[in-house]
């Protein structure tokens, strides 16, 4: 009988049951994409990562309960823990991406990884109005990325009390959806820099708990609307992260801890 080891790792938090998790397999060779499908839907967690060496970097992949895809920055996270503080192979971790280039993830302190991301800018836009009928209170600002699209609220009580309708979210978009806003405090109280929520119900995630992906682009997007390229973010999820972030010329970098959940061990048939 084929086994295959699976990690299960909070990422973006300092401890269990908080932050984001992700399921991640280190393979020597890669899996046939169907399994690793059937993989990510057995498990229905936002994403399931997959690794395998690609000569001196790591190829990596990520599925959601329902398709793969361009980009999963929680994962990334969750995959270097495993990989550092799990396997044992080593502190640094360059990532080779099929949609958004490479991404770099170093340890950076116990339990904590930073996060190296191209910038993924986004274009102001005007919201159709089958879309702006999901806020019914009013929006302040939307944008748009290759992936997602992203809606400015008044305040960071607007986006923690935001009452999603997954299925008429999907009805409008395929694409996810992001709200944020100004301000706010996390869990502990601690003054943040902005605050958000991410959906994506049509690719099977009705909403991520933190989501790094996003933070590539709220990062540039706040940062120039405050005037300064360090800030915290909070996701504002049920299970909730902070996100530390510093914008460059180059890049985003984004900082969160990581704790493993459990180890298992994936019987594939005969």
């Amino acid at each position: 009988m084929a086994t295959i080891t699976m990690y299960q790792a909070d990422a973006f938090t300092d401890r269990l049951f908080a932050g984001n998790p992700a399921a991640v397999l280190v393979t020597g060779t890669p899996l046939d994409d169907g399994l690793m499908q059937a993989i990510a839907a057995e498990n229905n967690l936002a994403e399931t990562a997959f690794v395998t060496p690609a000569g001196e970097d790591w190829a990596i992949r990520w599925f959601t309960p329902v398709q793969e895809v361009a980009f999963c920055g929680h994962a990334t996270l969750a995959s270097a823990h495993v990989m550092a503080a799990e396997l044992g192979l080593g502190e640094s971790f360059r990532f080779a991406t099929r949609k958004v280039g490479a991404l770099v993830v170093r340890r950076a302190g116990t339990g904590r990884y930073t996060l190296t991301s191209p910038r993924i800018e986004a274009e102001a836009m005007t919201l159709p109005a089958e879309f702006a009928a999901l806020f019914p209170a009013g929006h302040v600002a939307a944008f748009r990325t290759f992936e997602n699209v992203f809606v400015e609220l008044p305040d960071p009580e607007a986006v923690a009390g935001y009452r999603p309708e997954a299925p008429a979210i999907a009805a409008v978009t395929r694409m996810g959806l992001g709200i944020t806003a100004p301000g706010g405090v996390g869990p502990d109280g601690a003054a943040v820099d902005f605050v958000s929520r991410y959906f994506a119900p049509a690719a099977g995630i009705d909403e991520d708990p933190v989501t790094g992906s996003a933070h590539a682009t709220l990062a540039p997007y706040w940062a120039e609307r405050l005037g300064r390229a360090e800030l915290v973010g909070f996701q504002a999820s049920p299970r909730g992260g902070r996100v530390a972030c510093r914008v460059t010329d180059a890049g985003v970098e984004l900082t969160g801890g990581a704790v493993t959940y459990f180890r298992a061990e994936l019987r594939l048939g005969a």
